[in-house]
C-alpha cells in the first residue's frame, strides 16, 4: 500500500513538472518529458505532427508510449503512419525514399501480411498509383493526413496503453511553486533567528537565516515586527524563469505553532485568519512578497514624480470643492464636442481636469477645453522623419497612407502626452500648458499597429511602454528615446497595457487578443503572471484611484463580456459584475469612477455598478451613442467623455463636475461662498435631463461666429505668451456688486467669449 502511494505521488509530481515547464514556455522541454516519463500523451500536440507531415517526430514522440508489438492497436498505428509516409514519397515521384520506407519501415509488417506487402511493391512498378483500386479515392498528403488523424485518434483512445494517459489532470495554477514556497517558509520557521526579509540564494540547501552582523540593534526575535514598508506584489501570481515564487496563501499554510516571522497588527492580535506569512524568495530582484492583509492599504504614496511640475496652475483653486455626495454620478450632458473626423481615443489632462486630448481615425489630434467647447489647438498626421523610419513603415505607407489614432494619452503628471498610431509609430508631444505644445520624440516602435500606449515614472524616471502587432512590449526612455526593455512573451497581439505600482514594486500588467494577461517587471526576464482572462477574451485593466482594488472587462470571440474585480493575493476572479450584454459587437470599453464604482460603455448606453455589488446600479442614457462607445473619466470622476454618433462627444458632469466646469472658467472660487448646484444658462439648457435626452443634438450648444472664436482662441494665445503684465485678480462675492444685463441675439457673444479667455489666461498664472 505506501509503495502504492509512493508512485502515485512520484506520477503526481511529473505532472507538476509539466505545468511548471508550460506555464514557462518550455514547450519542446515538456513534450520531451512527456515521452521519456510516458506519463500524459498530448495529444494536440501529436496532431500538430501528423497534419504537418513530421514523420520521423511523429513515431518518436509515439514511442515514449508504445511500440508495433504491443497489442493490435500499437500495431495498426505504426503501420497507418508508415503507410501514408509511403503514398506520399510515391506522390511526389520520390521513388528512392519510397522504397527505403518500403524495405525498411513497412518489412516488419511482411510477416503477418505477405500479400498485403507484395501489393505494396508493386505500385513502385506504377506511374501513379492512384490506378490501383483501393487508392483511387487518394486525393493529397492534406486532406489524407486528416483522415488518417481522425483514425489514429479512435485507435489512441481504445488502446489501453493510453488509458488514463490522454487527460492532463486540473491543477491549481503554480503549484509547484507552492510547494517549494512551504517548503522554505517551515524551514524559515525552524530558523534559529529568523530574519524579517530573508536572502534566499539557493534551493539546493536548506534555507538558515544568518545571525545578523548588527544584532544589537535589531529588535528581540521573541517578537519580531515586519517591516510595514515592505513592497508587495501580486504574490500567488508570481511566475517566470526568475527564482521569484509567491507567496503561501492560507489555505495552502498546513503548519500548526507560533510562527515568529508573522507580521500582526493591533487590529488582528489573536485572529490566525489575518496574519500572513512573507514570502522568501525574490531577493535577486528586491521582492519581498507577502500575503495582502484584508482591509491593509498596500498601495504607494505616489508613484508620481513630484519633480516635474510643468504646468503653472494654481491648484488650490478647488480645493476647497468637495463633491455633492458619494453617489453623485455624471448623468447631466453639460457639452457637445464637434469633431470633423471620428474620434477613437480621448483622455483628460490630470491637473486640468477640463481639458481633453482627443485622436481620430485619420491620425489627427486636438486639445479640447470641455468647459467652452473650444479646441485650443489641433494637429494633423505627419511623419516628423521618414528618413529615421524603417523600410517596413516606408512600404506600409506607400500601401495605404491613411493612418488611425489606437490610443492617446497623458503622462502622469500631465507634462507629456503620446500617441499610438495604426503603423509602426509612436510620437511625443512635451506640454506647458494653454496651447503651448512641442514635439519631443518620434519612435518607430512595432512591426504593425501600436495598439496601446502607457506612461510610468519608476524610480522617478520617464519612461512610456507601448505595446503592438508585433506581440512585443517595449519600454522607452522619454527623454532620450533609448529603449530601455523589450518584454517578449505573448502569442498574439498586444491589446492593453496597465503600468502599476504596489509597495516600491513597479510592474507592468498587459493583455493580448487571446485573452491572455501577463506581468511584467522591468528588466528582460520574462512574464512573471501567466493567467488568462475570463472567457478568454479580449481585456483591459485597471486599478481603482485608491490602487487597492484591481478590475478587468473585456469581449471575447462570440460576443460574450466580462467585467470582474480580482483577487490580487491568489490570481482569480473575486466578483463578476451582471448586466453586460451577451452578444456585443465589440469590445466593451469600462473605467473605475474613483474607489467607488464602475462603469461600462455597453448597448448603447453607460452602465454603472457598485464596486461591491454585482448587480448592475443603473444605466446613464446620453443619447445617440453607438453601441460599444469609448469613454473617459476625469481624474475626479465628476466629468465623462463619451464618443458618440456623428463625429461628437459629449461630456456628462455630475453636479459637482459642474462646479468644476464654472470653477474653470471664474479662475477663484471662495469655500465660504454659496455655490450653486444648477448648471450654467450658456452650457446646457436645465430642463435637458437624461431621460430626455433623445432630443440632445436640438439643444446642442453653438457658436454664432467661428471667426471670432478664432480670434478670441488667438487673443489666448497671445496674453498667454506675455508674462510682462501684473494681473490683479478681484474677488466677487457680494450680490451687490454684480449687476444682470440682458444680451440680444448672438451680437455680444464674442464679447462673453472675450472675458472668459481673459479669465483663463489669468488663471494659467
Amino acid at each position: 500500500m505506501a509503495s502504492e502511494k509512493r508512485s502515485a505521488l512520484n506520477k503526481e509530481l511529473l505532472f507538476l513538472i509539466l505545468q511548471f515547464c508550460n506555464d514557462e514556455g518550455y514547450k519542446r522541454t515538456a513534450h520531451i518529458f512527456e515521452r521519456e516519463s510516458g506519463c500524459y500523451f498530448d495529444m494536440e500536440f501529436f496532431e500538430d505532427l501528423v497534419l504537418n507531415g513530421k514523420w520521423n517526430k511523429v513515431e518518436k514522440y509515439l514511442s515514449g508510449f508504445t511500440s508495433i508489438n504491443d497489442n493490435k492497436y500499437s500495431t495498426k498505428i505504426y503501420f497507418e503512419i508508415r503507410k501514408l509516409n509511403f503514398l506520399e514519397a510515391l506522390d511526389k515521384n520520390d521513388r528512392a525514399k519510397a522504397l527505403d520506407i518500403l524495405m525498411k519501415d513497412l518489412k516488419v509488417f511482411a510477416q503477418d501480411n505477405e500479400e498485403l506487402y507484395r501489393e505494396m511493391t508493386q505500385l513502385l512498378t506504377l506511374d501513379n498509383f492512384r490506378e490501383h483500386e483501393l487508392l483511387s479515392m487518394y486525393e493529397d498528403a492534406e486532406s489524407s493526413r486528416k483522415i488518417l488523424m481522425d483514425e489514429l485518434k479512435k485507435l489512441i483512445e481504445v488502446n489501453p496503453i493510453f488509458h488514463g494517459k490522454l487527460k492532463f489532470p486540473v491543477i491549481k495554477s503554480q503549484r509547484l511553486r507552492r510547494l517549494i514556497n512551504q517548503g522554505l517558509n517551515w524551514q524559515h520557521i525552524q530558523c534559529k533567528y529568523p530574519q524579517p526579509n530573508p536572502d534566499i540564494e539557493t534551493l539546493f540547501e536548506d534555507h538558515v537565516c544568518q545571525w545578523p552582523q548588527d544584532h544589537l540593534f535589531m529588535q528581540s526575535t521573541d517578537n519580531p515586527q515586519l517591516d510595514a514598508s515592505l513592497p508587495v506584489f501580486p504574490s500567488s501570481w508570481f511566475c517566470g524563469p526568475s527564482t521569484v515564487t509567491q507567496a503561501v496563501s492560507r489555505e495552502d499554510i498546513c503548519v500548526s505553532g507560533p510562527i515568529t516571522s508573522v507580521a500582526t497588527t493591533s487590529d488582528n492580535i489573536g485572529d490566525s485568519n489575518t496574519m500572513s506569512q512573507n514570502s522568501l524568495l525574490g531577493a535577486e530582484y528586491e521582492v519581498a512578497s507577502t500575503v495582502l492583509h484584508p482591509g491593509r492599504n498596500h498601495s504607494p504614496e505616489s508613484s508620481v514624480s513630484d519633480d516635474l511640475p510643468i504646468i503653472s496652475m494654481n491648484n488650490g483653486m478647488l480645493q476647497n470643492f468637495e463633491p455633492v455626495s458619494n453617489t453623485d454620478l455624471p448623468k447631466t450632458v453639460a457639452q457637445i464636442l464637434n469633431e470633423s473626423s471620428s474620434p477613437m481615443s480621448m483622455d483628460f489632462h490630470p491637473v486640468r481636469q477640463t481639458f481633453l486630448l482627443v485622436g481620430t481615425d485619420i491620425g489627427d489630434i486636438g486639445l479640447w477645453d470641455v468647459n467652452l467647447g473650444v479646441k485650443l489647438l489641433s494637429r494633423n498626421f505627419t511623419v516628423w522623419n521618414i528618413g529615421a523610419c524603417s523600410t517596413m513603415f516606408k512600404t506600409a505607407m506607400m500601401k495605404d497612407p491613411c493612418m488611425s489614432v489606437n490610443r492617446i494619452a497623458w503622462s502622469p503628471n500631465g507634462s507629456f502626452f503620446g500617441i499610438a498610431y495604426s503603423k509602426h509609430i509612436v510620437q511625443l508631444y512635451s506640454y506647458h500648458g494653454v496651447t503651448d505644445v512641442q514635439q519631443k520624440l518620434e519612435i518607430d516602435a512595432h512591426v504593425g499597429g501600436v495598439n496601446d500606449l502607457a506612461f510610468a515614472t519608476p524610480s522617478k524616471q520617464q519612461l512610456v511602454i507601448t505595446g503592438g502587432d508585433d506581440k512585443l512590449i517595449k519600454v522607452w526612455d522619454v527623454i532620450t528615446g533609448v529603449q530601455m526593455h523589450n518584454l517578449e512573451g505573448h502569442e498574439a497581439p498586444v491589446y492593453s497595457l496597465c503600468p502599476h505600482c504596489k509597495d516600491g514594486i513597479h510592474f507592468i500588467f498587459s493583455t493580448s487578443v487571446d485573452g491572455k494577461i501577463k506581468a511584467w517587471l522591468y528588466d528582460n526576464m520574462g512574464a512573471r503572471v501567466h493567467i488568462d482572462a475570463p472567457g478568454l477574451a479580449c481585456t483591459t485593466i485597471a486599478y481603482s484611484a485608491d490602487n487597492k482594488r484591481l478590475f478587468s472587462c473585456g469581449t471575447n470571440k462570440n460576443g460574450e463580456s466580462f467585467l470582474v474585480e480580482w483577487n490580487e493575493s491568489e490570481g482569480d476572479a473575486k466578483r463578476t459584475y451582471q448586466g453586460l450584454c451577451e452578444n456585443s459587437s465589440a469590445v466593451v470599453q469600462f473605467s473605475p469612477i474613483k474607489e467607488k464604482f464602475l462603469a461600462a460603455a455597453d448597448d448603447h448606453v453607460i452602465k454603472i455598478w457598485d464596486m461591491d455589488k454585482v448587480e448592475q446600479l443603473t444605466i446613464i442614457d446620453a443619447g445617440d451613442l453607438p453601441a460599444n462607445p469609448h469613454i473617459r473619466f476625469n481624474k475626479d470622476g465628476t466629468l465623462l467623455a463619451a464618443i458618440a454618433s456623428k463625429n461628437k462627444i459629449k461630456i456628462l458632469a455630475t453636479a459637482y463636475g459642474l462646479q468644476l466646469l464654472n470653477a474653470s472658467v471664474t479662475g477663484f472660487v471662495n469655500s465660504s461662498s454659496d455655490v450653486s448646484d444648477g448648471p450654467r444658462k450658456h452650457v446646457i439648457n436645465p430642463s435637458l435631463s437624461v431621460a430626455n435626452y433623445g432630443e440632445a443634438d436640438a439643444h446642442e450648444p453653438t457658436n454664432c461666429n467661428e471667426e471670432r472664436i478664432k480670434d478670441a482662441k488667438q487673443k489666448i494665445v497671445d496674453n498667454s505668451n506675455n508674462k510682462s503684465g501684473v494681473c490683479k485678480i478681484i474677488q466677487i462675492s457680494m450680490p451687490s456688486q454684480c449687476k444682470s444685463l440682458q444680451l440680444n441675439g448672438c451680437g455680444e457673444a464674442d464679447k462673453i467669449f472675450s472675458f472668459y479667455a481673459f479669465i483663463r489666461v489669468i488663471s494659467s498664472f
